[in-house]
Parts: structure tokens; sequence; C-alpha cells
């Protein structure tokens, strides 16, 4: 195995030098901690029965927390719980009495379903609208029906798998993605060295049958085999997220589904009555492990490369993938929630919370495909800003795979704890080309995006360190998408494509830069809590139709002087509406250009020098003293097109064409975020 190597971040230019002034955390945090077997991904093929310690085995040490709740017996019947494990192991069986009690038929046949079906052939699922398309390909296949038999409760149901007797076919369309997933699942991938040495039982043997699904008795082993037939972790588990983290490694735009399918099949093996909370704990985090040391493994390059080519090459031609980049999805933060609950499933702590995250050597691996514009210790930033808090049971591992959060990780970063700079390129398509970071946002870093590509900020974001734009564009999806600190358009552009966007700093924006507003009703479209510096070009859409009012499209707190737009572009269906720019103490308001005086007196100074002199007193942005209330800064704008072609702003007789790179700020409904 080649040894780990953390590369090192490039930061952007536009990063400040007190870092270390800021709170910004340093390269020692993401460092990778060996544990007492080693490093997992260096060590993974030890996971055999002949190694049966945490010294020896990985992935019975990944998990040895379980030791400070539970010391495994002679045998499978006589272990007993430690005195802080106690209250976590009686609150793991009690949740298993209560989910029984209130699950529904529908609960049950899901969980009889995902027990006999092929954990590889359930995976798929997590596909999504490109799960069917997928199976054609693979030649997928099962004999498990969708509901369960009505002598299912006698019988026992194996899945045959396709014609061939596999779940899938490694000579089909998508061979190598068939066999990416069964390398991942392969012979060091077992759980059972793991639940041999725990040897902590199954639900049903703490309690009784009654919480074992009926139509899944068949499948119960005797107590003269439970020696062979413990509970921690869950097999079922650990092999749903091998499949699943396989074939995200292939298919990265279904990575955060994939992995809350995994989740989903985990968790109903605690309604099947077969599995605890633990043991579906513990499987994930075996899992995680597992899959980052399996797509390590220089021998299994190539076959990631094969899958992913054959992967993509039939996304390619799907509707929802066609342009490399994730679908949308609108349930994000209900997944992000119930995800972060199965991390854990309310289990009491057991240890101290608070503690930094750690990050396992070649986690990171897990993110290659899903975020390939980054680097690797940026992807290592990106796993520790999204780990959970420490103190649950079993998941402060040495090297920190259990707090891992592999949903959330796959939607971007959890906090800037350094300077970021992201650059995306366009020409390269996918991920490269477009983005969403949905996760909200904090922490004392900044971003600096740079590159060609589309970046979509859709969390409520509170990181304080600022945001610029040097290229490319930043797509602003939720009010607070830009975080609390000052914001920067040097160049490319800015979307609002939210309802008011906020900046909680200062604006600047430079002459090659660009922002696209949406004005849809009376609210500005961006608010700005500090000064507003402008220039280039702005656009704004009028979705709704002229106003039949002066707008405030810009709010801010202090006018930089001197500063206005260099050139203005309004979308409209009113051909007939002449428009005209006012930039007034409070903002950047809308106007027609045909109606009477301005609203707040001050000095008018006319777009065109030539095209009249103001009237009034006062100063651009103060109000008068005395005089006549004149317009104040008024740019008159004119149509340059027909219906719904752009209008520019007249400066001396020319219409100004927009320059440089464009920020887009496009204004639309965001669902309340859960």
């Amino acid at each position: 195995m080649a040894a780990f190597a953390i590369t090192a971040l490039a930061l952007g230019s536009a990063a400040p030098a007190n870092a270390a002034d800021r709170g910004l955390l340093d390269e020692s945090t993401i460092a990778p901690h060996a544990a007492p077997y080693g490093t997992f991904v260096d060590v993974y093929t030890a996971n055999s029965s002949a190694n049966t310690t945490p010294e020896t085995n990985p992935a019975i040490g990944v998990l040895a927390g379980m030791l400070d709740l539970w010391q495994p017996g002679a045998t499978w019947d006589t272990g007993q719980a430690t005195d802080a494990g106690a209250p976590v192991l009686d609150a793991n069986i009690a949740r298993n009495v209560e989910v029984a009690r209130s699950r529904t038929a529908s609960d049950e046949t899901a969980a009889w379903v995902f027990d006999r079906r092929h954990q590889s052939y359930s995976a798929i699922d997590g596909l999504g609208p490109a799960a069917s398309a997928f199976r054609a390909a693979m030649n997928a296949g099962t004999t498990i029906p969708d509901t369960i038999p009505a002598d299912a409760t006698t019988v026992r149901y194996d899945d045959a798998g396709n014609a061939s007797g596999r779940w899938a076919d490694p000579d089909s369309d998508l061979g190598s993605v068939v066999a990416l997933v069964d390398t991942v699942r392969g012979p060091s991938a077992s759980s059972n060295p793991s639940k041999n040495f725990f040897s902590y039982k199954r639900p049903f043997r703490w309690v009784d049958d009654s919480i074992i699904v009926p139509a899944l008795m068949p499948v119960r082993k005797p107590d003269s085999e439970a020696v062979s037939d413990g509970g921690f972790p869950s097999g079922h588990t650990n092999a749903a997220y091998l499949a699943s983290f396989a074939l995200a490694d292939a298919a990265p735009q279904y990575q955060g589904l994939l992995i809350a399918n995994a989740a989903e099949i985990g968790d109903s093996r605690i309604v099947a009555g077969m599995h605890s909370s633990l043991d579906v704990i513990g499987g994930r985090v075996l899992a995680t492990a597992l899959a980052a040391a399996s797509l390590n493994d220089p021998a299994h390059a190539e076959l990631r490369a094969a899958a992913s080519g054959q992967a993509q090459e039939l996304l390619a031609t799907l509707p929802t993938t066609a342009s490399g980049s994730a679908p949308a999805d609108d349930d994000y933060d209900l997944r992000a929630q119930e995800y972060r609950e199965r991390m854990t499933y309310g289990l009491p702590a057991t240890g101290a919370t608070g503690q930094a995250a750690r990050v396992p050597a070649g986690a990171e691996v897990l993110l290659e495909h899903r975020l390939p514009y980054l680097d690797a210790e940026q992807r290592r930033w990106v796993l520790h800003s999204t780990a959970i808090d420490s103190g649950h049971a079993v998941l402060d591992d040495p090297e920190g795979w259990g707090r891992l959060n592999l949903f959330e990780a796959s939607n971007g970063y959890g906090a800037f704890d350094t300077d970021v700079t992201v650059t995306m390129d366009a020409a390269a398509g996918g991920f490269a080309a477009t983005d969403e970071w949905r996760n909200d946002i904090d922490g004392a870093g900044s971003l600096t995006k740079d590159g060609s590509g589309t970046l979509v900020l859709s969390g409520e974001n509170t990181y304080t360190g600022g945001t610029v734009v040097d290229d490319g564009i930043i797509r602003a999806a939720a009010p607070a998408a830009l975080g609390a600190g000052d914001l920067t358009i040097a160049g490319g552009s800015l979307i609002e494509a939210t309802s008011g966007l906020a900046v909680g700093g200062d604006y600047t924006q430079a002459d090659a830069a660009t922002l696209e507003l949406s004005v849809d009703d009376d609210a500005p479209a961006l608010t700005i809590a500090g000064t507003a510096t402008l220039g280039g070009t702005l656009r704004v859409d009028l979705p709704g139709g002229v106003p039949a009012a002066p707008v405030r499209v810009i709010s801010y707190g202090d006018h930089a002087a001197d500063t206005r737009f260099d050139a203005v572009e309004v979308f409209a269906a009113d051909a007939g509406f002449d428009a005209a720019l006012e930039y007034r103490a409070d903002g950047v308001y809308l106007v027609e250009a045909a109606a009477g005086g301005g609203e707040t007196p001050g000095t008018a100074v006319p777009a065109d020098p030539g095209a009249g002199s103001g009237t009034g007193s006062g100063t651009d942005g103060s109000p008068a003293g005395t005089g006549v209330a004149a317009r104040p800064v008024a740019e008159r704008i004119a149509r340059t097109g027909g219906e719904g072609a752009p209008v520019g702003m007249m400066i001396g007789g020319v219409v100004l064409a927009a320059a440089g790179g464009t920020v887009l700020l496009s204004r639309h409904r965001r669902p309340a975020r859960r």
C-alpha cells in the first residue's frame, strides 16, 4: 500500500495574512492519527479470521470503543455490560422494543425485502431516477418480490439473483461497475471477525421473538448457532454501505442519495428485529473504513477508472444527469437531519463533547470523484468540517472514522476553518463546471471563487471571513448564502437566486464584474449591511413585469461616493418601459425615466453630461436642507431589442455592454430550510 501523504493546500490570493489572529486552524488539525493497529487503509487486508484482537485486526480495532460498553465473555451468553456501558446498552435494546411496537405494515414489508435481497442489488435504489437504467445495464436481478408472500412466515425466501444466479453481471455494459462493487465487498470486507470477537447478542436474544418481523421468523437462527450469530456489527449494514460507496465512486452525482439509502437499509435491520441500533452504527463505521481502504488500494485504481467511465457514459444519456452534475434535491435538509439522527440514534453519550474531529488517513478518497475540483487536503477539510460532535457511543475511535458524516460531506463544506480557494473549470464538465454546496457553512475563514465554473451556495451560512469572486459564477441560492462578511466581486459574476440576498459587511464590485438580480416584489433583491462600492455591470430581471412605482433594487448602509455601475441591463416583458436608476441615500432604485422628480432630494447629476442640468440642493446620499426635490443621480436606461431583450445603459448616446465575467444573483423562492 502506498504511504499516505497530505498535499499542500493552495490558499487564495485574497486570503488575509493574519489567519492565526482570526481563529483559523492550521494543517495539523487534519493530520492523520494512527490507531494501535496502524492506519486502516494500510492494513485493511488484515481483517480476517486469523487475526482476533483489536491490535492485529483493524476491523475489530476500529470498533474497539464497544469495549467501553461491553466485555465479551468466554461464551456467547456470558458477556457483561460495563458500569459505564449499562445505560447505553439498556437504551439500545429498549429502542428495539419501541421500534417493534410502532412499526407499520409497510415498515415490515421494507424490512423483509431488505433482509432477503442481495444488499448490492438494494443499494442500486440509491441511484434514484437512474436506478432502472443502471439495473438494465448491469443486468441486475432479484427473485425477492416487493411484497411479502403469504407463506413467508413459514417459508424461507432466498435471493437467487438474475438468470446467471448473480445480483448483476460483470460482463454487462456496466461490468466494471459490478466488478468494483464486488471488489469493495471483497474477502477483506467481512464483518464476521468483528462479530465473533465482540459476541454481542442480537436483540431478540435480549428480549424475545416478538420483536422480529413475523415474515422473518424462518430466517432466525436457533440459539444452538448463536456462537456464530453475533449482532455487533450489522453485516447487512456493512454490505449496504460498501456497495453504496462503490456505486458512488462510479456515479458521484448520486453519492448523497446512495449514502442515505444505505442508512435506510441499515435502519431496516432495527425494524426487522434482527439488529440493534449499536449494531447498525457499527456496520456503518466498519464499512466507511473498509470502503476507503479498498478505493485507496493502488491495485484497484484501474478498475475504479473503468467503472467511472462506464457509469458516466450512461449518466450522460439520462436527463437528470446529462450535464454531469448532481440533480436537484429539494429534500436535502430533511435527509441531512434524518441521516444525523441515524448516526447516533440518540443513545446516551459516553464521552466528552467538543473534542476536535479527526480525519483518518485516506478518508478523502471517499470524496475524490464527488469533489474533483478540490485537492486532497481540501477534501480532508470538508470531512473535518462536517464531522459530528464527540462523545457518542463507539464513535470516538483513534483515527476518526466513526464521526465522519459522508452524507453532508458529499454536499460541500460545513465550515470554513481555513481561507478556502476553489477553482472550477467549466470546460472540464461535471462537478468542475457546476456544483452546489448545500450545507450551512460557519467558521472564521473566507471563500474565494476562481475559475470559469459555477458554484451554487444554498446554505444559511454564517462564515465571517468574507467572499471573493475572482472568476466564473457564484450563484447565491439562500438569503444568507454569502455568510456574514464582506463581498468582493473582482471578476466573473454573482447571481442572486433567492428571495432577498444579504451581504453582512461591505460590498465591492470591480469594473470587470457583473451582478445579476431578479426583482419580483417590493423588497430589495440585495441588502448590503455596510458600504457599497459599485462598478461593472448590473443586470436586473423583472419576471413580474414593470413595477408600478420606484423599486429599491439594492439596499445599503452607505454608498462610496462617485461609484456607480458602468453598465446596466434590464430584462422586462414591457417593451415600452423607459427605465432609470436612482442612487439614493438608502440604496439603488429602478424607476420610470419619464416619471416626476425623485423622492429623496439630492444633487441630480445626469448620466449624460450633455443631456441636461440638475436642480435642488444637498449632496448625493445626503438630505437637502432647502430647495426643489429633484431626482437624485438618475441614469436613463433604453431598450436595445424586442420583448425579453436586454436593456443597455445609455451614457453619451452609447449603449454599454457587460464587461468581464458575471456574478449572478438570480432570485427565486426557496423552500424554508428545515
